[in-house]
C-alpha cells in the first residue's frame, strides 16, 4: 500500500511561521489567529494519522507544525497581553511621545551637523 501525505502538514507549518510575523505587526492578535488555525489543522492531521498510522508518511511535519504553532500562540498571547497592558495604563501614549521627541532631536542634530 502506497503511503500518502497528510493534507494540512505544509499549510500548518506556513501558518505557524507566518504567525511570528503576525505577532510583531498586529500587536499579537494576528499571531494568535494564525497560530490557532495552524494548531487546529495540525491536530486534525494528527487525529487522521492516529486512526491509520501506516498510511501516512509525513507525520514528522505535523509534529513540527504543532510545535511552531504552539510557540507562535505563546508569543502572540504575550505580545497581545503587553499591548493591552500598555493601552490600559496609558503608557503606550507616553512611549509614542518619547519616541517622537527622540526623532525630532535626531533630526535637529542631523540638520545642525550639515
Amino acid at each position: 500500500m502506497e503511503q500518502q501525505k497528510l493534507p494540512n502538514a505544509l499549510i500548518s507549518i506556513i501558518l505557524g511561521i507566518t504567525s511570528f510575523i503576525g505577532c510583531c505587526c498586529t500587536s499579537g492578535f494576528g499571531g494568535i489567529v494564525l497560530s490557532g488555525v495552524a494548531l487546529f489543522l495540525a491536530k486534525k492531521d494528527e487525529k487522521k494519522y492516529l486512526e491509520n498510522p501506516e498510511s501516512y508518511s509525513n507525520y514528522g511535519q505535523v509534529k513540527t507544525a504543532k510545535i511552531i504553532a504552539i510557540i507562535g500562540l505563546i508569543l502572540g498571547v504575550i505580545t497581545a497581553g503587553a499591548y493591552i497592558y500598555l493601552v490600559s495604563t496609558g503608557q503606550l501614549d507616553e512611549l509614542r511621545e518619547n519616541y517622537m521627541e527622540m526623532l525630532t532631536e535626531m533630526q535637529e542634530e542631523q540638520a545642525a551637523a550639515e
